[in-house]
């Protein structure tokens, strides 16, 4: 992974003192909120429902030991005990006490952490596949350029202040889990007719109030040339991005008004005049950021031990385990494991500052001390020895983190809602809890199949509801907490958003709506069909008529 330079820490140790004198102005009442808000801001600093929230940056993913354990140490001295991981790959702090801020961020310093551009119109932590470098079906490690596009845009002069939030996602397989399709810029690598590795580039993605899929304005771009393309992008956006409406200032608006073939003629202009300047990137800074994700020296493992057969004969738990969370890794003999973080009644996303010190202790045991963290707010070990399966799942199951469900029912993504955020209209955590309640049953969540189910406390979707396969939207009426069901949403290679299927439903029957839309499916799937193909088959017409004959 990247490690700082002696330029990089001194750079974020000053920027920690700087903030520090901030939060003494602001407790001695020289600073004003409405003073000290854009500067919390931009060290990643909220003023949440109940206290203050600190996010934290986590750059495409990627985590060491090291910083996961001092994540623990944030959580157990300066917060309740737990952090959360958000579907921006990052971790949040959500009771945070301001004079005690500047501490937490200079212990992050030291393990080159920090809140840097969690927050603001600026460009946000650029995230990546959580399986990047080790996918067997990956063209190539996407990190590398998620790191390049981190330094280019790390306080960018004349992209710190842009109409609106911009987030940038990167794949380098075929096969999307990084869901590019519905980031401001997204960017997906493969080979063109040649066999050059460069870069599909998809534009005006978003969800929240108005859901949009990302368009094509570029087949192809070679990667010398992502960072003046880029550049370019964000100029078009910068000088026509509309300031006088919060709702219509992201890019996806620019692009839906312009038209994407006006789009791409603009960026194509303003890139002509960039393409061969200094932000032409040489083959040798891609070979020096590509060094820091040089691969693990992969000792010889054996694919199957007699122990890993045994237990996988033996046992039903391991089997489940096995299929949904254990994926193949491009290097024979290991795997990529995925932990879960939604247990049975838990809160998606959620855990203590001592699973993150166990899981820490299990990546130096068993995946080179790298830990990867998913957009679908789960955590990954990408380097696990075949041998070893046994062994870390009897450890994950002593830590509550080997629950069997991965990109099942009740791998839940759910933002915190109204349990926390000043802007939610409904509660999101209890009904993933009571979801997770209702299904609670792996042989049957097993037969259920891949099945994802996002929920979000208002129309900002930060629960990603418009591409959950069943999404869940909090809206209040009348001070009630109602929730609006759509679906067919998917994130994939092949995005769609979610259709509404009628009126909201009231809290006490939501999630007897979800069990009805996945009893409707199984009545209605062939052999070996998933829900999405069933729902994309037969379409709505059926899951609404049995949902509301049912209510």
């Amino acid at each position: 992974m990247y490690v700082y330079d002696g330029y990089d820490q001194t750079f974020l140790e000053e920027r920690v003192a700087q903030f520090r004198d901030q939060v003494r102005r602001r407790l001695a009442g020289d600073l004003s909120e409405d003073e000290f808000k854009p500067l919390r801001l931009t060290n990643g600093l909220y003023l949440q429902l109940h206290a203050y929230m600190l996010r934290v940056a986590i750059p495409y993913g990627t985590l060491s030991a090291a910083q996961l354990r001092q994540l623990a140490h944030v959580a157990r001295r300066y917060d309740k005990g737990f952090g959360h991981f958000t579907t921006r790959q990052n971790i949040q702090y959500h009771w945070m006490k301001l004079e005690q801020v500047p501490d937490a961020l200079a212990d992050l310093a030291r393990v080159q952490m920090h809140g840097l551009q969690t927050s603001g119109n600026c460009i946000r932590n650029v995230t990546a596949d959580h399986w990047a470098g080790v996918a067997a079906d990956e063209i190539e490690d996407p990190r590398v350029y998620c790191e390049i596009v981190r330094q280019w845009s790390t306080l960018h002069p004349e992209f710190s202040f842009l109409p609106r939030k911009f987030k940038i996602a990167i794949t380098g397989s075929p096969n999307d889990r990084a869901a590019v399709r519905v980031h401001d810029i997204g960017l997906r690598m493969h080979r063109n007719a040649e066999g050059e590795v460069g870069f599909e580039v998809m534009v005006g993605g978003g969800l929240g109030r108005t859901p949009i899929i990302a368009r094509t304005i570029r087949d192809f771009l070679p990667k010398r040339h992502l960072l003046s393309y880029l550049e370019a992008i964000l100029r078009v956006y910068n000088q026509l991005g509309r300031r006088d409406n919060i709702y219509k200032a992201r890019i996806k608006i620019l692009v839906h008004e312009l038209g994407v073939a006006k789009m791409a003629e603009m960026v194509e202009a303003e890139w002509r005049s960039l393409k061969d300047g200094p932000l032409a990137l040489p083959a040798e800074e891609i070979a020096r950021i590509q060094a820091h994700f040089t691969p693990p020296v992969y000792p010889d493992s054996p694919v199957f031990t007699p122990e890993f057969d045994a237990l996988r004969l033996s046992d039903a738990g391991f089997r489940r385990w096995l299929k949904v969370n254990v994926a193949p890794h491009r290097q024979l003999g290991y795997a990529i494991v995925t932990l879960s973080l939604k247990p049975e009644g838990g809160v998606p996303g959620d855990m203590t500052a001592d699973q993150m010190d166990a899981v820490a202790a299990l990546a130096d045991r068993h995946s080179f001390g790298e830990v990867r963290v998913t957009h679908t707010q789960n955590l990954v070990l990408p380097h696990v020895r075949r041998a070893d399966l046994p062994a870390l799942w009897r450890g994950l199951s002593e830590l509550g983190l080997a629950t069997a469900n991965i990109g099942q029912v009740t791998d839940i993504i759910a933002c915190p809602g109204l349990d926390y955020c000043a802007l939610a209209n409904a509660r999101s955590i209890p009904v993933a809890q009571r979801i997770t309640q209702r299904f609670s049953d792996l042989a049957r969540v097993h037969d259920i199949g891949e099945l994802k189910i996002k929920i979000s406390g208002c129309i900002n979707a930060c629960g990603h509801h418009h591409v959950g396969h069943i999404g869940i939207l909090g809206v209040d009426k009348g001070g009630e907490e109602f929730y609006q069901i759509t679906l067919g949403g998917s994130e994939d290679q092949n995005a769609s958003l979610g259709a509404i299927v009628g009126p909201a439903v009231p809290n006490e029957v939501i999630v007897d709506a979800v069990q009805t839309v996945i009893e409707t499916y199984l009545s209605l799937r062939r052999p070996q069909e998933r829900f999405l193909d069933t729902y994309r088959r037969v379409g709505m017409a059926p899951f609404k008529e049995r949902l509301y004959a049912a209510a």
